[in-house]
């Protein structure tokens, strides 16, 4: 692998490893107006209340590797989705508002008001990652130079809609098997229908998903021809989608967990492979699109950045380990809960 082959290869690690860790956190925040309670509700922002601040490094890692080693890349994608990037910064930030000033106050009607920011922001942020993904996708019109020639409106196109509902329909049923996993009780037994449920949803969006993008986009899988080994994973993830009800009907539902983050995984390899060597692909005119050769930084900035990444990496997985260690096990709800 080329340095800029290697590089392509990590962003495809970071993207995965935040889908995985902030996906059911998303999840949790799409599920949460069908809490019954202001203590369900507790449970289920307490559930992630630990946790979702560390699992959103891994975004910003994305974002800030992406600028330095694919900066011509980095300066088409938010030039020409600016207006998605504020509404996504828009929502993040009021997740995160929501979440520490929910129980500042003792009042139903403020707590309400910012349940429902939590729901609102975690819906249009996974929804926006979806829309994104299907725009990458299908490709995005460029000028010559590799700019951005369309509107705004432009990129809320139907198969970019569909791949913003696969998204919620995927975190939202990798936040549902993290909660069964941290709860207990009667709330527990409530979860296990939305288990199925949002399998179910999930299930029928995939296949959907799936038709539509080899019906409409047949280069997607020119990538499969040419590499037959990615087969390999093509079939692994139909069997970790299929997987997930006979782990939850046997009762085994960190396996559950474990398969639903093997399909986020999976999904973000299969992004790739169609994507490669493109990062951005010209809708308009193929030759405008720009490849991870023609944007990437200089060999030296790339082996430096090699370098930071060997010695920030072992950090962050570190710091990931131990937060997940500690806070292992059921949720309770003390004197320090949100």
């Amino acid at each position: 692998m080329d340095l800029q082959m290697t590089w392509f290869a990590l962003l495809g690690v970071l993207l995965a490893g935040y889908a995985i860790l902030d996906g059911f956190d998303l999840g949790v925040g799409i599920l949460h107006p069908l809490a019954r309670d202001d203590r369900e509700r507790r449970l289920f922002v307490n559930a992630i209340g630990p946790l979702w601040d560390g699992n959103e490094v891994w975004l910003v890692t994305f974002g800030g590797a992406l600028f330095a080693m694919f900066p011509e890349a980095y300066a088409t994608i938010f030039s020409g989705f600016y207006l998605a990037f504020v509404l996504l910064l828009f929502a993040l930030i009021l997740r995160a508002v929501s979440l520490e000033f929910r129980s500042k106050i003792h009042s139903p009607a403020w707590r309400a008001t910012w349940d429902w920011g939590f729901f609102a922001s975690s819906l249009l942020a996974t929804l926006l990652f979806g829309v994104a993904v299907g725009n990458v996708m299908s490709g995005i019109p460029l000028d010559e130079r590799g700019v951005f020639v369309g509107r705004f409106v432009d990129l809320l196109g139907p198969y970019p809609l569909l791949t913003g509902a696969l998204a919620v329909a995927l975190f939202a049923m990798h936040g549902a098997i993290y909660l069964f996993l941290k709860t207990e009780g009667a709330v527990q037994e409530r979860l296990r229908d939305w288990l199925w449920h949002t399998w179910g949803v999930f299930l029928v969006l995939y296949v959907l998903t799936t038709m539509v993008t080899l019906a409409t986009l047949p280069g997607a899988a020119t990538n499969f021809q040419r590499f037959p080994w990615a087969a390999i994973v093509v079939m692994a993830n139909v069997l970790a989608v299929a997987n997930i009800p006979r782990a939850l009907f046997r009762g085994r539902y960190a396996e559950a967990f474990l398969s639903s983050s093997f399909i986020i995984a999976a999904l973000v390899f299969l992004f790739g492979m169609a994507m490669f060597p493109n990062l951005v692909a010209a809708s308009n005119d193929p030759a405008h699109s720009l490849t991870l050769y023609e944007a990437a930084s200089s060999a030296k900035t790339l082996r430096i950045g090699l370098l930071i990444a060997a010695i920030g990496m072992p950090f962050v997985l570190s710091y990931t380990a131990v937060i997940y260690w500690t806070f292992r096990g059921k949720v309770q709800l003390g004197e320090g809960s949100y």
